[in-house]
């Protein structure tokens, strides 16, 4: 399973980014995919997630401003992310990851993404 994450970059205060996730090679009809930041110096934290029924999740810090959507084709798994009215605690590296038991617990992760959001 491969994991990769696109579209990050920089923007200002109040922008829009659109990140991007594919999962390929995932072997199961079921799972959790979902986006999380690491902004510098604190944990890696879980923004907003989404399963295989469509059942959405996000965290209070982004409730409102982020939307996770889904797609999918014959062998890859897609996960977006549109970012609203980012902040500058909006900066941080954003990870995909994905996982067949819940979203509790990850099972592929990609490599990330940097946001960054300046004044």
């Amino acid at each position: 399973v491969t994991v990769a994450e696109s579209g990050g970059g920089s923007v200002q205060a109040g922008g829009s980014l659109r990140l991007s996730c594919t999962a390929s090679g995932w072997p199961y009809s079921s799972y959790c995919m979902a986006w999380f930041r690491q902004a510098p110096g604190k944990e890696r934290a879980m923004l907003a997630s989404i399963d295989s029924d469509g059942v959405n999740m996000y965290a209070d810090s982004v409730k409102g401003r982020f939307t996770i959507s889904q797609g999918n084709d014959d062998k890859v798994l897609y996960v977006y992310l549109q970012m609203n009215k980012l902040t500058i605690e909006d900066t941080g590296t954003y990870y995909c990851a994905i996982g067949r038991w819940g979203c509790g617990a990850m099972d592929y992760w990609g490599k990330g993404t940097q946001v960054t959001v300046s004044s």
